[in-house]
């Protein structure tokens, strides 16, 4: 079949939660206000970090690098949301759903990554503090980083490759709120054993593996923990990797919970789906900010240096 009759569909309509005209601004409320409190919360995490040089350390390298990378997971599904609400359209463009789905699954690896790595750092913290610098040199943290992002990039364009020689028919209709891959797979009326194969592997490699690390640094993390002598020196060690722990739990809680029910196009599914896209995405800064004063006093230290130019500029707006 030649590669222009491989697609009959220009557009996919994207459900949503809710065909009631009246929930529309409620949703359209409520997603707004939890897009703007992640992009602000993450932004104020990668400032805060990068304008104080006390927290140019591996641990806040790899925490900016997730709220980045958190600004733009949620940055690939609730603007498209919005302006669907907003327009009260339920329509995405082939290309705009393959490229959402692209984005989606580079910047949801990368996440996944990142808190692997993440817990490897809290590994060698505590298990080997006098070798900590030298195994955790810069080169290894940018190394680290490039090969989660290489790893995530090379996956999702194979995946997106794989989506763009199947052909749809009819069935334009996806009962999700974004582009979810599973749901237009099963839209296609083409062989899609190759992609579905491809899901399934990386979908472990990319589950099982990480959370593997995770759980093996962890299990290393407390059984150095418990060999400390001093009731004051244990919370010390704990208290280091209490964020991330909290992080970890509600990622992989959230996002084992999409795949693990048995509709994901139901509506239970799909508020699944939101605790695992954007309530987690919008918790983290929160969580590193309450439990971490280095953290805590960052950011306070660049929302005085914002309110202070911001004051600034209202005066000067004042005397034009």
């Amino acid at each position: 079949m030649e590669p222009g009759n491989q697609t009959s569909v220009s557009e996919f309509l994207l459900l949503g939660f809710s065909q009631d005209p009246e929930h529309q601004p409620i949703l359209f409320g409520l997603f707004l206000s939890m897009f703007v409190v992640t992009v602000l919360g993450n932004l104020l995490i990668i400032l805060a970090i990068s304008s104080n040089s006390h927290l140019h350390t591996p641990m806040y390298f790899f925490l900016s690098n997730l709220s980045f990378a958190d600004i733009c997971f949620t940055s690939t599904t609730v603007p498209k949301m919005l302006l669907n609400i907003q327009t009260r359209s339920k329509s995405i463009s082939y290309a705009g759903c393959i490229t959402q789905m692209y984005f989606f699954m580079v910047f949801g690896g990368m996440d996944t990554f990142l808190l692997t790595v993440m817990a490897y750092d809290r590994f060698v913290a505590i298990c080997h503090p006098l070798h900590y610098p030298v195994i955790m040199n810069p080169s290894l943290c940018g190394l680290l980083v490039l090969v989660s992002s290489f790893i995530s990039l090379s996956y999702s364009l194979i995946q997106s490759l794989l989506m763009l020689r199947l052909s749809f028919c009819t069935n334009w209709v996806i009962p999700h709120f974004y582009c979810e891959l599973a749901q237009a797979l099963m839209l296609a009326c083409s062989d899609t054993l190759v992609n579905h194969i491809l899901l399934y592997m990386v979908t472990g490699f990319l589950g099982i593996a990480p959370f593997s690390g995770i759980l093996f640094s962890y299990t290393r993390i407390v059984s150095s923990i418990l060999r400390i002598p001093s009731a004051d020196g244990k919370y010390k060690a704990f208290s280091t990797c209490a964020s991330h722990l909290s992080v970890v739990s509600l990622f992989y809680g959230t996002g084992l919970g999409v795949y693990l029910s048995p509709d994901a196009s139901s509506w239970r599914g799909m508020t699944v789906s939101v605790m695992y896209t954007v309530v987690t995405p919008m918790l983290n800064p929160f969580i590193y900010s309450l439990r971490n004063s280095d953290i805590k006093r960052a950011v306070q230290k660049v929302l005085t240096q914002v309110s202070y130019w911001l004051a600034i500029l209202l005066e000067y707006c004042h005397t034009l």
